[in-house]
């Protein structure tokens, strides 16, 4: 049993923590509340930065009922909505059945299969995201893009830059930079990247 969103309420706590460090800065009981557990970025992201999301919080114009950014909002939910339900939870089916029956699948149903749940982990986590962008927007919120059309890229290096772009830069800002980046030699660059991606690879398990 884990607690609902506990990644990404822990990659909040640090990105707090680490930031308040560096620079530190009063910040109330509410407002770190608010950073830590609100609510359209608690399960699936994106990873908003505590100094980012903070400053958010308290500038005046949020307090303002702005009509223009909640129509946006609700175009972001709806757009994310319609990937998820109409796109990624149809996917699922197909992929459910496929992966449940492997052994009598032929050659071309296999692929199918695996192109089927390459769509629909995209359109899931994509959706997920941009209902959470949408919904931010609606309360004042503006949280970066978190998926750039990935599928299109050239080369594994741009891939990486369109997918889960919160997850990568968070990995970037507070332990492959902090490390020494590529800043100090071969040796320590790829000691540097061969960390960032154990822990990339703890954090999905």
């Amino acid at each position: 049993i884990i607690p609902l969103g506990i990644s990404f309420i822990t990659f909040s706590q640090i990105s707090f923590l680490i930031d308040e460090y560096r620079e530190y800065e009063e910040v109330s009981f509410i407002d770190y509340a608010v950073y830590v557990l609100y609510f359209p970025k608690v399960t699936m992201g994106p990873i908003a930065l505590s100094k980012d999301f903070i400053k958010n919080l308290n500038e005046s114009v949020r307090k303002d009922t702005d009509f223009d950014n909640i129509a946006k909002g609700l175009y972001a939910f709806s757009f994310g909505l319609a990937k998820k339900v109409l796109i990624a939870d149809l996917l699922a089916g197909y992929v459910s059945y496929a992966y449940d029956y492997t052994p009598i699948l032929g050659m071309t149903n296999a692929w199918l299969a695996v192109l089927a749940y390459t769509l629909q982990i995209y359109f899931d986590f994509s959706g997920y995201s941009d209902m959470a962008i949408g919904l931010g927007r609606i309360f004042g919120f503006k949280f970066l893009e978190n998926f750039n059309f990935p599928y299109i890229s050239k080369s594994i290096t741009e891939f990486w830059r369109r997918w889960h772009i919160s997850l990568s830069s968070w990995f970037r800002d507070y332990i492959y930079i902090p490390l020494g980046g590529n800043r100090k030699g071969i040796l320590k660059q790829i000691r540097n990247m061969f960390l960032v991606w154990i822990l990339t690879g703890f954090w999905h398990g």
